[in-house]
């Protein structure tokens, strides 16, 4: 399992806009290939900042399977303009702390 995280900087002001968006959004990732689930977090400190995290079976059904489908294009419309700045995106995976 691959767990992609990014931190969304919203425009402030705009975070009920942004929710609602993101509702509407979150049918399209969890409809593709490879999806497990997502969650979305919103911050104490920072009433702009949220916390997106997505498990993926594997990285390239996120970079390669959502980020090329036509789905992703609706995603980008409906949410890429709330982010100020644009999101950095990591992946990251399980580390095994029972090792011999």
């Amino acid at each position: 399992m691959i767990l992609e995280v990014a931190i969304l900087n919203v425009r402030p002001g705009q975070e009920a806009s942004f929710e609602a968006a993101f509702a509407e959004a979150s049918p399209i990732i969890a409809a593709m290939h490879g999806y497990i689930g997502h969650e979305l977090q919103h911050c104490l400190e920072a009433n702009h900042r949220y916390l997106l995290l997505v498990q993926w079976q594997t990285l390239e059904d996120h970079t390669i399977g959502f980020r090329t489908s036509p789905a992703y294009q609706d995603w980008k419309r409906l949410l890429h303009h709330f982010y100020d700045p644009f999101p950095t995106v990591e992946h990251y995976t399980r580390v095994n702390l029972n090792r011999p």
